[in-house]
């Protein structure tokens, strides 16, 4: 990196963050590596700290990098990218076409009576035995999700002995149960980390969190299964197709 342009007619701040990506995509500074403070950053470019503050405060919009109370600035880690519509898969299945076959450790796996929340979403009436499953999924050694999932007693209670550390749940529904998921739906949501989710996935108390809540359907419209996923927001990303219907004349 080297002063900018003074004569150059793009402004200040692009320049800096322009330099600034420019390093980190030549890997001078590699993801979780701390990028120099402001005074230092001034001094290297020939510029004031409103523009090194701007320049930054744009790379942090872009998720390039991300500033930390009371430690600095450091370059992100890369978001581990999520299908979240068109194709229904299962956390472990997406993970897995693209090469991050998840781990979970498995914190809860019992029979309980269904609350109301759980019990509206799988339309069933509020005490009806459900299956509570709560996961933390790695992906890389990352706890990337904190996932609790319910499924209805009566469709599979032996799921209660099956061992969900190393594979699909949907895959286990249909090749042990013979229950297939045909469609689902999904709601996503900006939440803030509780102590306990924080502790689980290693962030800070506070940080962003992606929910997002699903429910999943078999082929004749029975709720089979809803959970309710807690995404690190830090490094996760979610893409969505997007398919124009044209409308009739």
């Amino acid at each position: 990196m080297k002063r900018i342009d003074l004569n150059n007619p793009i402004p200040y701040y692009i320049q800096v963050k322009e330099s600034i990506r420019q390093a980190i995509e030549a890997s001078e500074w590699k993801p979780g590596d701390q990028i120099p403070g402001e005074p230092t950053l001034c001094s290297i470019f020939g510029v004031s700290r409103t523009v090194i503050r701007q320049a930054l405060g744009e790379l942090e919009h872009e998720a390039l990098i991300n500033k930390r109370r009371g430690k600095g600035t450091f370059v992100a880690e890369p978001k581990i990218v999520e299908n979240l519509v068109q194709k229904l898969t299962g956390f472990y299945e997406d993970m897995s076409d693209r090469g991050h076959p998840p781990v979970s450790l498995i914190l809860k796996q019992l029979v309980k009576p269904a609350g109301s929340e759980e019990a509206s979403f799988l339309q069933i009436e509020p005490g009806t035995p459900v299956i509570e499953i709560e996961r933390l999924r790695f992906v890389e050694d990352l706890p990337l999700v904190l996932v609790t999932t319910y499924i209805p007693y009566l469709f599979c209670s032996d799921l209660l002995k099956t061992d969900l550390s190393h594979q699909s749940l949907y895959s286990v529904l249909e090749r042990q149960f013979g229950l297939t998921i045909a469609r689902g739906h999904r709601t996503i949501e900006s939440v803030a980390a509780n102590k306990y989710e924080a502790e689980l996935l290693q962030i800070d108390v506070g940080a962003p969190l992606m929910l997002l809540d699903s429910i999943s359907f078999l082929t004749d419209g029975t709720p089979i299964e809803y959970y309710h996923a807690l995404h690190r927001g830090d490094r996760s990303q979610f893409e969505v197709e997007l398919i124009r219907v044209r409308e009739r004349s």
